[in-house]
């Protein structure tokens, strides 16, 4: 990190089953980058599943209250599908360096997700570490997919006529 540049904010948060992985992620954040990090979790009552802590680690991202997110549960297949619910988000399953770096470097992916019972405690740290030194390279074909996925969004984001509506 350019000593210069203001750390990234991230806000990290999983289920019961990533719990372990995610409390080692936010723990090497902590004692190796000095990045802050905020936790978003399932509480012991475990009331908060997998969408609640997506959509609350997205919200942190999409409000400007984190600059990056980390979700972690078993697959990471539902934290990444509830992540992208969230209207501007853009998060991306990787369990290797080079998925993680095109995520950012193609994609502008904010949020990165692991799947605990997939990747292991040091190979996640070397994908999140490739991951926030990636940064978004935009060229006209990558604004040009930005745009259209923008606009896939928004056109599901205007109201549904009621005769299309699930029953």
């Amino acid at each position: 990190m350019n000593r210069q540049e203001a750390p990234v904010r991230i806000a990290i948060g999983s289920d019961d089953v990533g719990l372990g992985l995610k409390d080692a992620i936010a723990g090497h954040l902590r004692e190796r980058t000095g990045r802050p990090v905020r936790c978003v979790d399932v509480n012991p009552t475990g009331e908060l599943d997998v969408p609640e802590v997506a959509q609350m680690v997205a919200e942190s991202v999409r409000r400007g209250t984190a600059d990056r997110g980390i979700l972690v549960c078993g697959s990471g297949v539902g934290m990444v599908i509830a992540a992208n619910k969230v209207p501007g988000i853009r998060a991306a399953q990787c369990h290797d360096v080079y998925t993680a770096e095109h995520a950012r470097n193609s994609d502008d992916v904010q949020i990165i997700v692991f799947g605990s019972r997939v990747i292991g405690t040091e190979l996640a740290k070397r994908v999140l570490e490739a991951w926030l030194a990636a940064a978004y390279q935009p060229n006209q074909r990558r604004r040009r997919r930005m745009a259209k996925l923008e606009a896939v969004e928004r056109s599901y984001l205007r109201p549904t006529p009621r005769s299309l509506r699930r029953r």
